[in-house]
């Protein structure tokens, strides 16, 4: 039993390290995607169509990808949730 437990305490020490480095990662790629966005603001010459063409182009992509990446979410979270109630149910 004393082995089992120790199994336990790893895996939740793992999962938790790698919460933690997820959540660094995003937000420090959210940081940096900001910082551009930003710097193209305030650079950018709005009376210069390419310019503007490059600010709704680069909107639209990063759209398209949350988008995407919050369908996935609800998808993984969707599936994780059926495996759970899958091992209550034995």
């Amino acid at each position: 039993m004393e082995t089992l437990n120790g199994i336990r305490a790893d895996v939740l020490a793992r999962v938790d390290r790698a919460q933690r480095n997820y959540r660094l990662a995003f937000f420090s790629a959210v940081a940096v995607e900001t910082a551009f966005l930003i710097a193209f603001l305030l650079l950018a010459d709005f009376h210069n169509r390419v310019h503007v063409l490059i600010l709704i182009s680069t909107v639209t992509t990063y759209s398209i990808v949350v988008l995407g990446l919050f369908a996935l979410g609800a998808y993984i979270t969707r599936a994780v949730l059926r495996v759970l109630q899958a091992i209550e149910a034995r």
